[in-house]
């Protein structure tokens, strides 16, 4: 059977479907892909989100900003004839031929419930709550599945070395995907154990934003209410008109 032919299907209740997308005959290329055991054909050029969409599925969750920002589309895949179990963010992958794919909705893990004013920035804090960290064999399959390219193992080990504003440091671009904690054969959280090596550092050890300041005293004097209540008064493409045309009156770093 020729595959430009292949009439496109919409897939099962679960997940759930919608109607075929309207470019019935795209001009280039449909390769098979096998989404949840299912067999599509989608053009080779896409996306796993948009291959999805393009055969029918309708994102309800597992999707944020589609430019792989959010982490909220983890993907879990292989490759035709590779024993490999790969990971990456649906927004950013492209399809292969005859790739097994499953969508993430979320990763389930353990968040500790805390009070930062009461914790000190230092290892002890880290291992009261995450002990688990001292699990880690440095194995790198973290750093290996992150979508970010985020040397995941090496903010683990200044974690456990104490370095926690170096920790915040590396781990800073961190999306949250939660696709570390799922290769991690210590069963660690990595990224809500780098969340709290961050606060900790942004509250203790980095300097206090004079900038911030200057804005909360304002705030607390009631100094904007008349220009919020005008604001909103306006219509959209007032408000539109307004944020394009605006000049900043500080420095953007």
């Amino acid at each position: 059977m020729d595959d430009k032919e292949v009439e496109v299907k919409a897939p099962g209740p679960e997940p759930q479907a919608g109607p075929a997308c309207p470019d019935d005959k795209p001009k280039e290329k449909l390769i098979p892909v096998f989404i949840y055991g299912k067999r599509f054909f989608v053009p080779e050029s896409f996306t796993i989100i948009t291959a999805m969409e393009y055969v029918g599925f309708q994102f309800k969750k597992a999707i944020g900003c589609r430019e792989g920002f959010c982490g909220a589309c983890a993907t879990i895949y292989r490759l035709e004839g590779d024993y490999k179990l790969r990971t990456g963010l649906a927004c950013q992958t492209v399809v292969e031929p005859n790739m097994y794919l499953v969508q993430i909705p979320f990763t389930p893990a353990v968040k500790a419930v805390y009070d930062i004013s009461k914790l000190k920035p230092e290892l002890t804090s880290i291992q009261r709550y995450y002990p688990e960290v001292f699990r880690c064999v440095a194995c790198n399959s973290c750093t290996k599945a992150c979508p970010q390219e985020i040397e995941v193992m090496d903010y683990i080990q200044e974690i456990k070395r104490g370095n926690l504003a170096k920790a915040a440091d590396l781990s800073f671009d961190c999306i949250m995907c939660g696709l570390c904690a799922v290769r991690c054969p210590a069963e660690m959280v990595q990224y809500n154990i780098a969340l709290l090596a961050r606060r900790l550092t942004g509250r203790y050890l980095l300097p206090r934003s004079a900038h911030l300041a200057e804005r909360l005293v304002e705030q607390k004097e009631s100094r904007y209410e008349k220009e919020i209540e005008k604001l909103k008064g306006l219509s959209r493409e007032e408000l539109t008109k307004r944020y394009t045309e605006r000049k900043l009156d500080f420095k953007v770093f």
